[in-house]
């Protein structure tokens, strides 16, 4: 298991890597289940992505509550992480952003499959949740537990789910698949946008995304990503 200080080294270079990959900008956050307490998980202050520095990570009860409370800003979207890490306990780290080129799948009924190979990790399909179905017109912001679980509901156990005319949430094992998960998102959305253009999507079949899946070592190949990407975003691993 990691140390308290490890994951939030890590979390801030999430931060730093999410913003300097596009997936991220003023916006969004990236969050990680507190090590020694699962009940527990830790999340900046309302900064910029790529802005946060280790000093910059609270501590939050699952219903969203800081532990400490010292008077900074919190991001208001918090339930989606709480609820998740409530519903999912192997999750241990949650990203929610409103990735410019993920949107049009989360506006259209074009579903979000994965059509090149490191898209295997989103699995089949990536399901949409729909928050007027329970909630009616609202500001589309994920503010109460309520609206978190619900968001559950249709996550179920998916690495992702789309949010309909807002963005999506991510799911990972750890900080850096939550963050690769992310990338591979983006990229299978710039890759199906502009197949559009040529023809038709060949997309993978069942058996290619669970090959990817098979076996213990399945995210080994992913190990060496995570330094080149801290490198990129200007953090150290």
């Amino acid at each position: 298991m990691d140390d308290l200080q490890t994951v939030i080294r890590n979390l801030a270079a999430g931060n730093r890597i999410l913003a300097n990959e596009g997936i991220v900008d003023a916006m969004g956050h990236i969050s990680a289940r507190h090590p020694h307490n699962p009940r527990r998980y830790l999340l900046s202050w309302a900064r910029s992505p790529g802005l946060v520095e280790p000093e910059d990570i609270m501590e939050f009860e699952l219903d969203g509550t800081p532990v400490k409370d010292d008077g900074r800003p919190i991001y208001i979207e918090r339930p989606i992480h709480g609820s998740i890490y409530e519903a999912r306990p192997e999750v241990m780290s949650v990203v929610h952003n409103h990735c410019h080129d993920v949107l049009p799948f989360a506006i259209t009924r074009t579903p979000m499959r994965p059509a090149v190979h490191n898209a295997r990790r989103i699995g089949d399909e990536v399901p949409v949740w729909e928050i007027r179905d329970k909630f009616g017109d609202t500001d589309m912001l994920v503010t109460t537990m309520e609206q978190g679980r619900d968001l559950v509901s249709v996550l179920k156990d998916n690495k992702a789910t789309l949010m309909r005319g807002h963005g999506c949430a991510v799911t990972g094992t750890t900080i850096s698949d939550a963050v690769q998960t992310s990338i591979s998102l983006k990229v299978n959305a710039c890759a199906i946008l502009a197949a559009m253009t040529l023809g038709e999507i060949c997309y993978l079949t069942p058996g290619e995304i669970r090959a990817k899946q098979a076996g213990a070592a399945s995210l080994k190949g992913f190990d060496r990503a995570w330094e080149y990407l801290c490198r990129r975003a200007g953090m150290t691993p």
